[in-house]
């Protein structure tokens, strides 16, 4: 059984435009203290660079699970809600 309350297998998701909404979507569904499980064909930098730290300020950690070369994988915990 997985610890992962969400998982987003973001190679799976056409159109693009829907990738990031898909991600954004699960995160909010979290509860404070879950997690979910994000995988990919390149890095998540970006996303945690840009996106996540102005949609979601302060309310999130993440750490690699595996870091390609084919296959990229994060978990995102929820700390808090705003």
């Amino acid at each position: 059984m997985s610890d992962y309350k969400g998982r987003v297998d973001i190679r799976e998701i056409m159109p693009h435009q829907d990738k990031y909404p898909t991600v954004h979507g699960t995160f909010e569904s979290l509860k404070v203290g879950e997690k979910m499980e994000l995988l990919n064909d390149h890095d998540f930098k970006p996303i945690f660079t840009y996106k996540f730290p102005e949609d979601f300020p302060g309310q999130y950690e993440w750490n690699y699970l595996e870091q390609g070369p084919e296959v990229w994988r994060v978990e995102v915990i929820k700390i808090k809600e705003v």
